[in-house]
C-alpha cells in the first residue's frame, strides 16, 4: 500500500527548519501538481534558482534525511520550468515513498488553503511555530489538520464477495468496496452497518477490523472491515446517488491486480487469493 515505505521511514515530527539543498518540494495549486521533466519534485536547489525565497517554503515532514517543502506561491518561472500534472500521478509515484510524500503534502496544502482565516473572528491565521497547526494572533483559536475517518467493508457471503462501482465518476474504473465516512455519534463499526444498509441495502454481522491507511488525496484515514452477510437473500438495492452497480462476484472473478496502492483494493486481493479471515 501506499504507507509501506520500508526500508525508507516517514517522520511527521513538526519542527521549523530551513531547506537544504537536496530536499524537496511540492508545487501544489488548483487540483495540479508541478514535476520535473522526469517526473519527480523539484529540489530547492532547483526552485531556488527560479527566484523562488527561502521564506516561500513551508516545511511538511521528513522521509529519512530528506525534507519536503511546500511551495507557498507559484512564481511563473516555476510553472514553466516544470510540467503540469493531474494529482492522481502520486497514486503510482516511484520509489513509492514519493507516492506517500505526494499525497501527504496534498492532504496538508488543502489544509493550509482552507485555514488562512480564523473560522471564530475571521482573522488572518498564521503557522504556529511550536505544532503543526494554524493559530490566530487575534482571538487565540487553534485549528489542527483535519483527517476525515472513512470506513471500507468487505462483505462477504459463502465464497462471494460484494463489490461495487461508484455512480457519477467517469474516472472510476475499478471495483471498489462499501466506503463512507463516519458521522458524529458512531462508532466504527456503526459506520459499517450503516454504509452497507444505506448503499445496498443488506444486513451484515461478524464485523471484524482489518487494518488502516491515510489517504491524503481526500484528506481520509481509511478503516477496513471484513463482515459477513447476515441473509441468505444476496439481493442488491442500490443507493443510485452513490452507485451505478453492486456486484457479488467469486474468488475467481475478481481481477488480478499486483501491488495494489490503496487499502480497498488490498482487501479485494487478499479475498481473490483466499487470503481472507475465515
Amino acid at each position: 500500500m501506499i504507507q509501506d515505505i520500508f526500508p525508507h521511514v516517514f517522520h511527521n515530527e513538526f519542527h521549523e527548519r530551513s531547506s537544504l539543498p537536496g530536499d524537496l518540494v511540492t508545487v501544489l495549486a488548483g487540483g495540479k501538481t508541478y514535476l520535473t521533466p522526469s517526473g519527480t519534485f523539484p529540489t530547492a536547489a532547483e526552485v531556488k534558482a527560479l527566484g523562488v525565497e527561502e521564506g516561500d517554503l513551508v516545511y511538511l515532514f521528513e522521509i529519512d534525511q530528506t525534507a519536503f517543502f511546500l511551495l507557498r506561491t507559484i512564481p511563473d518561472a516555476v510553472k514553466a520550468a516544470l510540467a503540469e500534472r493531474g494529482t492522481g500521478v502520486f497514486r503510482n509515484m516511484k520509489p513509492t515513498y514519493l507516492a506517500l510524500a505526494g499525497a501527504t503534502a496534498l492532504h496538508l496544502s488543502a489544509w493550509y488553503r482552507s485555514n488562512r482565516f480564523c473560522g471564530c473572528c475571521g482573522g488572518a491565521m498564521e503557522r504556529d511555530k511550536v505544532e503543526r497547526a494554524m493559530r490566530c494572533p487575534s482571538c487565540g483559536q487553534i485549528v489542527y489538520p483535519r483527517i476525515n475517518p472513512a470506513v471500507l467493508a468487505a462483505v462477504r457471503h459463502r465464497d462471494k464477495l460484494l463489490l461495487t462501482h461508484y455512480a457519477n465518476r467517469p474516472n472510476a474504473t475499478r471495483y471498489a468496496l462499501v466506503a463512507g465516512f463516519t458521522e458524529i455519534g458512531e462508532t466504527l463499526e456503526d459506520t459499517v452497518r450503516r454504509e452497507v444498509m444505506e448503499e445496498v441495502h443488506l444486513p451484515i454481522k461478524n464485523i471484524r477490523y482489518h487494518g488502516s491507511q491515510p489517504w491524503g488525496f481526500a484528506g481520509n484515514i481509511m478503516v477496513g472491515f471484513w463482515a459477513d452477510l447476515d441473509s441468505e437473500d444476496e439481493t442488491v438495492i442500490l443507493d443510485r446517488s452513490e452507485l451505478d452497480e453492486g456486484v457479488w462476484l467469486s474468488r475467481e472473478e475478481i481481477p488480478v491486480e499486483e501491488n495494489p496502492a490503496s487499502l480497498t483494493h488490498t482487501m479485494i486481493q487478499l479475498f481473490r487469493q483466499g487470503k481472507d479471515p475465515q
